[in-house]
């Protein structure tokens, strides 16, 4: 969605609510992004600036990088942007603003990087999931293995006979 922002520096308002498909978009070696996400949010001008704030509605379908069963969590993020024209040389330290040098903002760009950001880096089936066996490699969350798990690395068998 491409915005014209020269109605917002007037001083006008306006809410906004589209969908933004990522379905061809992919994360280490998987397409997460299921269904589209549903974008929410609110165009507020000033003179010399325009905030850019709202939520992002999203879906990942992904294998747990403990388990690797796949599982979907429903995520929602806030965002805020404060969009101006340019920049004077001191006035960015914090990267705080988006220059639109020429009026046009590509929300659907500035959102997707957004929502990039926002994605775990370990996805995760759930925050207690126990991962698998190192030994038969059996799902420990759907029960004990029964292996033993007391193996010792040969190179620190030595630490061990001191406790």
């Amino acid at each position: 969605m491409t915005i014209d922002l020269r109605n917002y520096y007037t001083g006008s308002c306006k809410e906004l609510a589209w969908e933004l498909d990522l379905s061809g978009m992919e994360l280490g070696g998987v397409k997460p992004f299921c269904a589209p996400v549903k974008i929410q949010g609110e165009l507020k001008g000033s003179a010399d600036s325009v905030e850019f704030r709202g939520t992002a509605f999203y879906s990942l379908t992904m294998p747990c990088d403990r388990c690797f069963e796949v599982a979907t969590q429903n995520r929602e993020m806030e965002f805020f942007h404060v969009l101006v024209r340019a920049l004077s040389d001191e006035e960015d330290d914090d990267g705080e603003f988006v220059v639109v040098p020429d009026d046009q903002l590509d929300a659907d760009q500035l959102l997707t990087e957004d929502i990039l950001l926002d994605v775990p880096s370990k996805f995760l089936c759930s925050p207690g999931c126990k991962g698998l066996c190192p030994v038969c490699g059996k799902n420990l969350n759907q029960g004990d293995c029964g292996c033993v798990q007391e193996q010792v690395d040969p190179r620190l068998a030595v630490l061990k006979d001191l406790l």
